[in-house]
Parts: C-alpha cells; sequence; structure tokens
C-alpha cells in the first residue's frame, strides 16, 4: 500500500494540482469542469480519483490540496472516504485536506448524518465545506473556493501558506468550519 505524501514530487514551476477523492464520479467531473473555467494565474491541474491508494504506476505531478468528498446520500461514500484516509501521510493534514460533504439540502434522503462527517472532519483536524454539487451555482461557487484554497496551499499566494490557511478557517467557538 503506497502512501501519499505532499513531498514525494518537486513542485511544478507555477503549477496548482488537486485531488478529489470520492465516489460520486459524475459530480466531481462536473466540480472539476467548473474549477477548470475559473480564471486562475497558476497552471491548474485536477485529478479524480474514488477511492487511494493511487496506482504506484503513474507518474503523476505533487498534489497539493486533497479534497475528500462525501455524498451524504450513500453510506458506502463515508466508508470509502475512511479506507482511503488511511493512505494519507499525516503531513498531508498540516492545511493541505479538505473535507467536502454534498447533498445536504434534501436531509430527508440523507443516509449519513452530517454528525458524522462533522466529526472525521475533526478527528483529522481538517476543515469541512458542504455544498449540494448538483445545483450549478453552488458548485461554480465552491469550484471558486477550491481553486483559492489550491493557490494558497501550492503556495502562489504571498504570505499565506497552507498552515495559515487552517488556522483561518478555524472559528474560536468551533475548531472546524463548515463553509469559507
Amino acid at each position: 500500500m503506497a502512501v501519499l505524501r505532499p513531498q514525494d514530487q518537486l513542485p511544478g514551476l507555477n503549477a496548482a494540482t488537486i485531488l478529489l477523492v470520492g465516489t460520486e464520479d459524475a459530480l466531481l467531473r462536473q466540480l472539476a469542469d467548473s474549477m477548470l473555467k475559473e480564471d486562475c494565474a497558476s497552471d491548474l491541474k485536477v485529478h479524480l480519483a474514488q477511492s487511494l491508494p493511487l496506482p504506484s504506476n503513474v507518474t503523476r505531478p505533487r498534489i497539493d490540496l486533497i479534497v475528500f468528498v462525501v455524498n451524504l446520500h450513500s453510506k458506502y461514500s463515508l466508508q470509502n472516504v475512511e479506507d482511503s484516509l488511511r493512505h494519507v501521510d499525516a503531513t498531508f493534514f498540516l492545511g493541505k485536506v479538505s473535507f467536502l460533504a454534498t447533498g445536504a439540502g434534501r436531509d430527508s434522503h440523507c443516509s449519513v448524518h452530517r454528525n458524522s462527517v462533522l466529526r472525521l472532519a475533526q478527528a483529522y483536524r481538517s476543515p469541512l465545506l458542504f455544498c449540494d454539487l448538483e445545483v450549478e451555482g453552488f458548485r461554480v461557487s465552491m469550484a471558486q473556493r477550491l481553486v483559492r484554497m489550491l493557490q494558497i496551499c501550492a503556495g502562489h499566494v504571498p504570505g499565506v501558506s497552507a498552515l495559515n490557511l487552517l488556522s483561518l478557517m478555524s472559528s474560536s467557538e468551533s475548531p472546524f468550519v463548515e463553509g469559507l
């Protein structure tokens, strides 16, 4: 089992790479397309994976941000993310991992409670974002937020690091934010 480490690869010049991990392939592709449409000074690369570990025989750029996407309508989605977390090096959790819960708009159809995802994010000291990716306006807004987070995590925003971002996203009352 290969563990994903943030410093496995050298950074690319003006390149920023995000890894979206989740079971909802169609929603991840739509989010990736929305991110690629955003105006970004960096060379933006979006990689999709249903689960970790990633294949070790594939060459890939350095990953600057990992977003674990949990669909609240699928218990399998939460289980898949929990299983994938074992393949991520602890140093990634210093501001380079985020959780995204989707499908919260229809509470009656949820099979995963929001508190389950909140506890998971708290356990890994990572931010949790909520967004209904099926709604285009929300998806575009989330894409903008993720592109900005990616630029910070890749070191393309002067004076702000991934650790700074993590502390900025934490509120004084609760250690984790539910949205940007």
